[in-house]
């Protein structure tokens, strides 16, 4: 008979089946967590897809026509449409998204386009100045602003007429403090403020374009 201390003989092993359960339970979810963990997490060490620094071919949809472009990511919507397809009713004033003169309207919503990546605007309607007018006949905003001389320089003007665009369409009898509310986000350096808020109030029932 052999010692119990036989080195030719395999120590035996004492684990009772709840030990071996719970050893067995753990294993298993730390290997499901792993498994779970490693798609995400190589994902993450990928990154997202590259685009850029060079020029990449970009689609815009402007006042109803779109727009083919190759432009750097890093360029904003008002220099894209500026520089590459001359549409520069829209002004480049403070470009840092305060002073509102480079306002457009994007999908129903005002944006200050000199902080707005044209890149990221691809699929969606942009309206501009430039496309307000049918031929010689003006908006019913830009009358308004004519009519009410609400403009100096003219500078913050196109800002203003589209910020007054999507407030009318979205109120089409603005009261006083809507009209207030609508275009604080622009600023007029001339001082036209009472001009631009009579020609605002003005406007009733304009129509969404």
């Amino acid at each position: 008979m052999a010692h119990k201390n036989d080195p030719d003989k395999p120590e035996r092993v004492n684990v009772s089946r709840r030990s071996f359960l719970k050893t067995a339970g753990v294993s298993s979810l730390a290997a499901t967590v792993a498994s779970v963990t490693e798609a995400p997490l190589a994902e993450a060490q990928a990154g997202p897809a590259v685009v850029g620094p060079g020029e990449v071919p970009v689609q815009l949809m402007v006042n109803g026509k779109r727009l083919d472009l190759r432009i750097e990511p890093r360029v904003t919507l008002l220099n894209a449409l500026r520089n590459r397809a001359d549409l520069t009713g829209n002004k480049r004033v403070c470009d840092r998204g305060q002073c509102g003169a480079c306002t457009m309207i994007i999908d129903g919503r005002t944006a200050y386009s000199c902080s707005t990546l044209a890149i990221e605007v691809q699929g969606k309607q942009i309206r501009t100045v430039d496309g307000l007018s049918d031929g010689a006949t003006l908006h019913p905003v830009q009358q308004a602003f004519y009519d009410h001389d609400s403009l100096m320089c003219g500078f913050c003007t196109p800002g203003f007429i589209m910020a007054t665009v999507a407030l009318v369409e979205k109120h089409p009898n603005a009261t006083a403090e809507q009209v207030r509310k609508g275009l604080d986000g622009n600023i007029c350096r001339c001082g036209t403020f009472t001009r631009i808020f009579e020609a605002a109030t003005s406007l009733k029932g304009v129509a969404r374009g």
